[in-house]
């Protein structure tokens, strides 16, 4: 029996599906509804910068931080061992303003830094996610939105959609092997009759 990930880069395994999976969205940050779960570190450094993220909130937010993470839990798939997810707040995630936007992402804008200093990495990857220690489609979620991989105007892979995301998890060297893993998972596949 051939094994689903043969491949593994920079510690993750990939999952060949990112290849082929069709993906469109015109973001309106729908997928923000739900919260994320975060690293404990990233938990940290967030509430560390609060004095920068509080002016920022609209009347649609919660200024209270007591209210922005649920509580702690042991999760592998997070650099620290440890995920904490943000709460929603009036049906989305705390951080996410009344037009759809990302505070976090909004301030690092201000600040003339990377639009994601300060956003959480499972946030970037989305609608990539790592499960098990293997890089795959966060499925789950993509079924709950409305206006996401809804008729597409073209067919569009995640692997296609997500570029900048991935050359941020990986960075130039293993984003490059990840593109050479792409077109060699593909060609064989082709050379199978696999569509």
């Amino acid at each position: 029996m051939e094994q689903k990930f043969t491949k593994e880069i920079k510690g993750i395994k990939i999952d060949p599906l990112i290849f082929t999976f069709s993906f469109h969205c015109r973001c309106n940050g729908e997928c923000c509804n739900y919260g994320v779960y975060t690293d404990l570190k990233e938990h940290d450094y967030i509430l560390s910068i609060k004095d920068k993220i509080i002016p920022m909130l609209d009347e649609s937010q919660t200024r209270d931080v007591n209210k922005w993470f649920e509580p702690a839990e042991e999760d592998e798939d997070f650099e620290s061992g440890v995920a904490v997810g943000t709460e929603l707040h009036n049906n989305k995630c705390v951080f996410l303003d009344k037009q759809g936007l990302c505070t976090l992402q909004k301030l690092a804008i201000q600040e003339g830094a990377h639009k994601w200093k300060y956003k959480p990495l499972y946030c970037i990857l989305f609608p990539l996610t790592i499960y098990e220690g293997a890089l795959t489609i966060d499925d789950e979620h993509i079924d709950r939105l409305k206006t996401c991989n809804r008729t597409p105007v073209e067919r569009t892979t995640i692997f296609e959609a997500c570029k900048e995301e991935l050359l941020h998890l990986f960075g130039e060297d293993g984003y490059a092997e990840l593109e050479q893993y792409k077109n060699e998972f593909l060609e064989s596949n082709n050379s199978k009759g696999v569509a």
